[in-house]
């Protein structure tokens, strides 16, 4: 079954973005006036692109990611111009400067070492070199390295697959080596899950990201093409290698999948922001704990809960402990004797 993010043009010059699963019966409700909101008074409208997805979560991503680009963007896309998507990315204003390549800022703190860089060598698919940059982007790496992608680069089909890491994909170098690309580069981890033949140290990701942030000069990490995976050739220029602990009946990793867990690792040292901490309150004194078992076990006797009489004891004892499982603070505590007192004294309203 395929999905679709579509572009409608209005008859006002402006532009809709949405998704469906039936791209030809959408557009013929949009046309109709069947869909109200938007498009419902700014008929005729014109359909100038759709994008068929397999999976409905990426085509809402995709569907989201369109909806929150320029005007500028949107036509470049529509008119395929890869060039202008790009362009029309980089005079975007940028909302913070935490990713800039070299700098490696978070707010106002500067990362004692460079970041490392992702090597793909001879990457086969453009879909792959996009979601590659994105999952480099959601752990703070920007600097992207390619060497003798197959089908060339620029690529237009890794713009889509970015959802949005256009900084990434736009700074990519190209190198028709990778004794080239990593020529900078004093630590240099071959990602590979056979070591082929080759004698070298043989790390997890977290010991590479560890020995990365404590040692001095570039880093890269390098992976391979998506069928096969680096060759011997390859894992020779490296200094170590990299594989993940993995199910030994089932080692399939995907590229991006390869890049994201080297990058997690990297930033869990890289002090990048993490989500604003929410202030749960104080505990709720015993006391107050006291007042709210004792109107439960008033309300509950009142309703004959209790019952029969001799196991009254060992379920009191249970409610105590399930009421003391959570922590209440004393907000929540004063909330659920409220909605107890609601309960015990209905009023009609």
């Amino acid at each position: 079954m395929s999905f679709w993010v579509y572009i409608l043009r209005c008859n006002d010059g402006t532009y809709y973005t949405g998704h469906t699963d039936d791209l030809d019966r959408r557009f013929a409700q949009h046309q109709a006036g069947e869909i109200p909101g938007y498009t419902h008074d700014r008929r005729p409208v014109e359909l100038v692109f759709s994008e068929a997805f397999t999976d409905r979560i990426d085509a809402l991503e995709r569907e989201q990611q369109v909806k929150d680009w320029s005007r500028k963007k949107k036509e470049a896309l529509i008119r395929g111009d890869w060039a202008d998507v790009s362009e029309a990315a980089r005079s975007r204003p940028r909302v913070s400067t935490s990713l800039d390549t070299g700098s490696n800022r978070t707010e106002d703190k500067e990362l004692a070492q460079p970041s490392p860089v992702i090597v793909l060598v001879r990457p086969q698919l453009g879909e792959n070199i996009g979601k590659a940059a994105r999952a480099m982007l959601n752990f703070g790496l920007t600097e992207m390295r390619l060497v003798s992608p197959r089908d060339g680069w620029p690529n237009p089909d890794a713009g889509p697959s970015a959802a949005g890491a256009d900084v990434v994909l736009d700074k990519a170098e190209l190198f028709e080596t990778l004794a080239d690309a990593v020529a900078d580069c004093a630590h240099v981890y071959a990602t590979t899950v056979r070591k082929r033949g080759v004698t070298k140290p043989v790390v997890t990701p977290e010991e590479a990201a560890r020995e990365i942030h404590g040692a001095t000069g570039r880093s890269a990490y390098v992976f391979g093409p998506e069928r096969s995976g680096l060759e011997t050739e390859d894992v020779a220029l490296a200094r170590k290698i990299l594989t993940v602990p993995i199910n030994p009946e089932f080692g399939s990793l995907n590229l991006a999948q390869a890049v994201i867990l080297c990058a997690y690792e990297w930033s869990k040292q890289a002090s990048l922001e993490q989500p604003t901490l929410v202030d749960l309150g104080e505990p709720a004194p015993q006391a107050e704990l006291e007042g709210m078992i004792e109107q439960f076990e008033t309300l509950l006797e009142g309703a004959g809960y209790f019952f029969p009489p001799d196991r009254a004891p060992a379920t009191k004892r249970t409610l105590r402990n399930l009421l003391t499982k959570p922590g209440w603070n004393h907000l929540e505590v004063r909330t659920l004797r409220g909605v107890l007192s609601a309960l015990g004294n209905p009023r009609s309203r």
